[in-house]
Order: C-alpha cells, then sequence, then structure tokens
C-alpha cells in the first residue's frame, strides 16, 4: 500500500541541486538526490548497486501488464524517434515527441493517474510516413509481416479513441475486466468469470486463517476448450526471460548483503520467483518485516494491484533504498507507541487489535526507482499487503525522504499557496508547520494506518472487489488526519503545540474538495483510488458538517465559500472536523473489518465519483494561469562502477546528469528483457 504526493509542496530550496528538470503536457520531470550514498561502505554501495539493477530490470514485465502493445508500440514510436531524418521541427515531430514523453512516463498509453489513453497530437499519416522512412529491421514486425499490415494492426491501438480506452476502468455498472486495457485477463474473460474464479479457489483453501492472495502473480486466461486457467509470472512461465535476470542480480545483492537475514529474505524472494507459488511468496513476506537490521533495504516484486480493475493482481515494481538515520528517529517514535495509538482509536472495539506485532517504521533514502514506482513514484510505502501476515507478524513503513524534499523544493514560490488558500492567516499556518505536518501525516498513514484495526473472523480480504483500494487508502489518511490533531503527538515530540495540526487539515480538504480535480479532464470523474479516497473523505466532512450546522444553527465546522468570484475552503471549527474525521474513520474500519461491499460501494459512489462541474471548471482556469504541472516524477540518477585492473570493483559514484529522453532510451536498450510481440 502506498501514499502519492499530494498537491502542495511548500519547503523551501536551501541548495543549488537541480530538482526541476523539463516540463510537457501535464508533466514536470524532477531530480532526487541520494543523499548520504558517499559516507556508506564499499560492501553497501554494492550492496545498493545490485539492488538498483533488480529494481531496474522488471521495467518490461510493467510495460506489458499496463497494455498487451505496449513493448511493441514503445519500440516503434522510439524508432521514430532516433531515426526519422525529416523535418525534426515540424509541429507533427514535436506533437510526436511529447507524446513519447508522455508513454515513457506512464510505462504505456495510457495515463499514468487518469487511465485514459493519450490522444496523439500528430496525424496518422505523419506516423505512416515516418514509419516508411527508417530501417524497417528495427521495427516491431510480427513475423512475416509488412510495415502497411502493422500499420493496419497498431494504428486504431493509437489513434481509435473506442480502442482500449481506459486502462484502468472502474466505472460502476460495467464490466471492469472487459472494459480495461490492462493485461491481467485473456481475451475474453468477463468480470463475473474472473470472480468467480477465484472466489472458488478461496473456498477450496485448505487454510483459511492464513490465505495466500490469490491470483496475485499470473495473468488469467481461457486455454483452447475456453477453460479458465492461470500463468503464472515466474521462472520458466509468464515473464520468465525478465524474471531470471532479476534473480541475477539478485544473487549477486545476497552475496554482499549486510547480514544473514538479508541474505536469507533475498533468498527466499529467488525461490518464490523461481516457483510462483504464493505460500513461498508469504515467506519471504514474512522473512522481509523481520529483517530490520542493518542499512539497505528493498521492495522487488509483484506489489500493490491499483492497476488491476477487480484489485487482486500486483504490478511489478522495485526500488533500492537506504536509512536516513537521522529522520528514522520520528517513525521509530511512532512505531513505538503504535499499541496507545491503536487502543485509543475511535473505532469500535470489535475492529481492535488486541496486540500489534511488529510494526516497523523508518525513513530512507531512495537511491534507484523501477517498474510502477518511476517515474511516477509513491512518498510512503507500507508492505506486507498480506492481512494475516500483518496482523500475526507486523509490517514495515517508510516514508521515502529525498522525494518528499525534491517535491517540496522544485515547488518552492510557485504560487500554488497564494491562489488557493483562503486568507494570509492560513497561510501563514501552512508555511510555519506544514513540512512537518505532511511528513508526519505520512507516517501516521503508512506506519499506524494501514497497520491498524483487524478483519472479523471469516471476512475475505478482498470483499470489497473494485472499492477496496480506496476504501483502504481512506482508512489510513483518516487515521493519519484524526491522530495528527492528538495531544499525544505534542507530548511525544513530534509536533511543537496544538496548533501545527491545522495546516494539515486546511491543505487537505482544500485537495480534497477543491485542487486535485487539476489532474481530472473536465467532464470526467474520479477514478485513481487515492483521489477517490481524498474525495471521500472531504465530501463526506463537508456535508455532514453542513447537515449538522443545520440541525443546530451553528456555523458548519467547514465550508466552502466565495470571495471575489473565487470559491475557496473555510474551517470554522478544526476541533469538529477532527470529530467528524473520527465518525467516518469509525464506519470506514466498519466497512472494512466486516466486509461490507454494499456500504463502501455507497460510500465511494455518493461522495468520491461526481464532480461539481462548476468548480471543476473554475479550479482548472485558476490553475492554468499559474502555469504548472499537475503531475511530477524523476529521472533517476545514474551509478558508475569503478574498477582495478583485476576487475574488483573499487567504488561506485552517483551522477545525476543524464537526460529523461537519454534515460528512457538507454533503458529501453539495456533492460529489454521480453519479445515485443505479447506473449
Amino acid at each position: 500500500m502506498i501514499t502519492t504526493s499530494s498537491m502542495l509542496a511548500v519547503k523551501a530550496g536551501t541548495d543549488n541541486f537541480p530538482y526541476a528538470d523539463e516540463r510537457f503536457a501535464d508533466l514536470q520531470m524532477l531530480r532526487y538526490q541520494v543523499h548520504g550514498f558517499d559516507n556508506l561502505s564499499l560492501q553497501q554501495k554494492k550492496f545498493v548497486y545490485y539492488l538498483s539493477e533488480a529494481a531496474l530490470t522488471g521495467r518490461d514485465i510493467l510495460w506489458d501488464q499496463n497494455g498487451r502493445y505496449n513493448l511493441r508500440l514503445r519500440q516503434m514510436l522510439e524508432t521514430v524517434y532516433t531515426d526519422y531524418q525529416g523535418d525534426r521541427t515540424s509541429a507533427d515531430f514535436r506533437a510526436f515527441e511529447v507524446y513519447l514523453k508522455r508513454v515513457w512516463f506512464s510505462n504505456g498509453i495510457h495515463h499514468h493517474y487518469g487511465c485514459d489513453k493519450f490522444v496523439p497530437g500528430f496525424s496518422e499519416d505523419f506516423l505512416r510516413m515516418a514509419l516508411n522512412s527508417v530501417d524497417q529491421s528495427k521495427l516491431p514486425l510480427a513475423e512475416g509481416q509488412t510495415v502497411e499490415q502493422m500499420v493496419a494492426e497498431l494504428f486504431p491501438v493509437i489513434f481509435d479513441p473506442t480502442v482500449m480506452p481506459k486502462r484502468t476502468n472502474q466505472a460502476d455498472g460495467q464490466d471492469l475486466v472487459l472494459t480495461s486495457a490492462a493485461n491481467y485477463y485473456g481475451e475474453g474473460v468477463t468480470q463475473a468469470e474472473a470472480e468467480t474464479f477465484y472466489l472458488n479457489m478461496k473456498e477450496a483453501n485448505p487454510d483459511p486463517a492464513h490465505p495466500v492472495m490469490f491470483g496475485m502473480n499470473s495473468r488469467l486466461v481461457k486455454d483452447a476448450n475456453g477453460k479458465l486457467v492461470e500463468n503464472v509470472w515466474r521462472s520458466g512461465g509468464l515473464y520468465g526471460a525478465a524474471i531470471d535476470r532479476i534473480i541475477h542480480w539478485l544473487e549477486l545483492a545476497q552475496g554482499v548483503a549486510e547480514n544473514d537475514k538479508q541474505s536469507a529474505v533475498i533468498g527466499k524472494l529467488i525461490e518464490y520467483y523461481r516457483t510462483g507459488n504464493l505460500h513461498t511468496f508469504d515467506d519471504y513476506t514474512i522473512l522481509w518485516v523481520q529483517a530490520t537490521e542493518g542499512m539497505v533495504d528493498f521492495v522487488n516484486g509483484f506489489t500493490e494491484s491499483y492497476g488491476d480493475p477487480l484489485g487482486m493482481k500486483a504490478s511489478w515494481e522495485g526500488m533500492a533504498n537506504f536509512k536516513d538515520l537521522e529522520a528514522t528517529r520520528r517513525t521509530e517514535t511512532l512505531s513505538g507507541n503504535a499499541q496507545w495509538f491503536e487502543d485509543n482509536s475511535p473505532v469500535d472495539s470489535r475492529f481492535k487489535k488486541e496486540e500489534c506485532k511488529g510494526i516497523t517504521a523508518k525513513v530512507i533514502v531512495a537511491a534507484m526507482l523501477g517498474g510502477d514506482l518511476y517515474p511516477s513514484t509513491a512518498i510512503g510505502i507500507n508492505l506486507p499487503n498480506s492481512n494475516w501476515v500483518r496482523a500475526e507478524h507486523g509490517s514495515k513503513s517508510v516514508t521515502i525522504g529525498n522525494l518528499t524534499d525534491a517535491y517540496n523544493k522544485a515547488a518552492h514560490g510557485n504560487g500554488f499557496q497564494e491562489e488557493f488558500v483562503i486568507d494570509a492567516a492560513t497561510l501563514a499556518i501552512i508555511r510555519q508547520y506544514a513540512d512537518a505536518c505532511d511528513d508526519l501525516h505520512t507516517d501516521l498513514h503508512e506506519c499506524l494506518g494501514h497497520g491498524s484495526g483487524k478483519l472479523l473472523p471469516g471476512v475475505d480480504a478482498d470483499s470489497l472487489k473494485a472499492y477496496g483500494s480506496a476504501i483502504e487508502e481512506a482508512r489510513a489518511d483518516l487515521f493519519g488526519l484524526y491522530y495528527v490533531a492528538d495531544p499525544k503527538l505534542v507530548e511525544l515530540g513530534l509536533t511543537p503545540n496544538g496548533e501545527a495540526y491545522k495546516s494539515q487539515y486546511y491543505t487537505y480538504m482544500m485537495n480534497g474538495l477543491m485542487t486535485q480535480l487539476v489532474r481530472i479532464e473536465q467532464g470526467a470523474e474520479i477514478e485513481e483510488a487515492h483521489m477517490r479516497n481524498r474525495a471521500l473523505i472531504a465530501h463526506w466532512t463537508l456535508a455532514h458538517a453542513s447537515l449538522e450546522a443545520q440541525q443546530q444553527g451553528t456555523k458548519p465546522a467547514v465550508e466552502l465559500i466565495k470571495r471575489e468570484g473565487k470559491t475557496y475552503v473555510q474551517i470554522n471549527d478544526y476541533a469538529a472536523l477532527r470529530r467528524l474525521f473520527g465518525q467516518l474513520l469509525a464506519e470506514i474500519q466498519r466497512v472494512k473489518s466486516e466486509g461490507d461491499f454494499e456500504g463502501a460501494r455507497q460510500l465511494i459512489e455518493t461522495y468520491a465519483v461526481k464532480i461539481d462541474p462548476q468548480l471543476h471548471a473554475e479550479v482548472l482556469e485558476r490553475y492554468s494561469a499559474l502555469n504548472l504541472a499537475p503531475y511530477k516524477g524523476f529521472i533517476n540518477p545514474v551509478y558508475v562502477v569503478e574498477r582495478d585492473s583485476a576487475g574488483e570493483i573499487t567504488d561506485i559514484k552517483v551522477t545525476y546528469g543524464e537526460t529523461y529522453a537519454d534515460q528512457m532510451l538507454r533503458y529501453s536498450r539495456d533492460y529489454r528483457t521480453l519479445p515485443v510481440v505479447n506473449e
């Protein structure tokens, strides 16, 4: 489970590092510093380097998961980009270049956040002409296929708005599998068939108290007889060529692990990659949770299920990181008090954990991002996702400090706050406290929020189906919102006073009600799980604050008001707003704990999907005047290996000069592991 970046960033930059890089379409590329890498030992540097290579090697897997034509389209577009000899200053070529950069960013032809297919700004005639002008041997032609036949096959995927329009469709009442372009299900598999298939597997499970995450690492397809079967992602199976390369780098990493526990974790992950056995995966996650010693850590594998319309199958991601020792003291304070937070939560006692086990948290320095964490990435991660593993063995939570630092420094002085914050007094609170409270909310979300609560006996972890991801993110966000205002945090030294939390309350409500709408095209609805989560919380509290005010004859705790023709969030009673957050947390925990699908559906469809078109138009207009990009992503650093005359590594240096296009082309060359014609 992950936390995505917010729309509001406030920290001022104090160094000359070039955080902001090129911008195109709705995207801003950033760079992040790998603070402290030079201070690691040579063994630790090798460990980070090998894990970084493992994090990059699974790139093709994600591209294929995001759509069955993506690998072919990437090669076709990159060939035109590198080899086209025509007018590269023409409007068509410039639009083509922007299109390709968007495709690179999204690891496919659908928007990374909104999931809609990109609309090309160049003509079919231009692309056809360009394809006929380059070396045909470099094009992704199927066996015996001509360029014109390839054009006939692939052009509708790019240009026809009715072909694969959504990567992940979440529209209520539609067949979410048939209408999603994501490549987690084979041709002709329906939502009802997939749900029945996995329900039958769960009912036949001999150990229902310790269920594996059924379907997590496979594509569900129909065989020649129309029978549903799983093509498992493993060595020797689907994605096997990529997985074997990942294993190679993991084996090298295992050889330089800092301790036996880290070595055992990597060994078990390799075993899982070779077998595809989900029981082995659970064994691996238990070892991973328990391996808390040492500086270096990683994420590698099929992890988050946001891309699957049914919320079961996991996208591939990778990250290498090491601990930020100073900042980790904050998260260790939280995890050390986990039981207090659980005991004092406003949720029903039936849904509370009697004992919080194995909860660890740290602030990390990201050293390399890969797969579904690149170029757009999380700022916080809490794993594993298995409910029973979390309950019996605990979880690891991380806040990615150098990424939040880069977001904040790149955004300094952009005018966003001044445009959308209601008044100077509120703006002053945000400027003074938002840095600390943003990080603290992420810590609470990841470290304690996802780790809190429990399912009632017999409740299926997948019972909320397509609504499960948004409900889970709302649960963790509400936990953070409720506790960021608690006096306990002042007592623990995590907030400076009882006023600081107001910065988080204001920016969160402003984002959920208004500013996150800049990420959505006018006329569309909210579909992405994190955006639904924020909209649910903000609109539920707005509606219930209004209802309470009508009943009591008082001002609402929070409201939307107009000033000089512009809409603003106004918070009249911060304490009452906290109470509403607690009420919603209690209800969402009930929905989660009881597996109340209809309750989840009502919450999401009522508060988290629809958009006020007039407010949307206003927010888009105000944001447009600021000339900002609503989405940010990162260019990775490059590690330069130095060797002696015998070939032994003597040092590893980190550099930052590679351009976005050069990095993407290098990755396509050096980390190409899968055939471009879909398996």
